[in-house]
């Protein structure tokens, strides 16, 4: 169970890393000491995981609504 609760996708990933590091760098240029540069990089990374998640799952449920990659199935352009 807590295998699968750490299951996450590209974004998602990302998403943690870019935000903690610009939390990080906000944080300390906000506060200046430890302290305010390790809560940035915390809430930033939290920011970006969820925007991140947000992504993903948005991805995954326009692959199983399109499933050939067809984004618009019937009403879209012709090549």
């Amino acid at each position: 169970m807590a295998l699968a609760g750490c299951a996450s996708g590209p974004n998602q990933n990302l998403g943690t890393g870019v935000g903690a590091v610009g939390g990080a760098l906000v944080g300390n240029a906000i506060g200046g000491n430890t302290a305010s540069t390790v809560g940035g990089a915390a809430i930033g990374g939290i920011i970006g995981n969820q925007v991140g998640r947000n992504a993903d799952e948005r991805n995954y449920y326009n692959q199983q609504r399109y499933p050939q990659g067809n984004y618009y199935p019937r009403n879209g352009p012709n090549y």
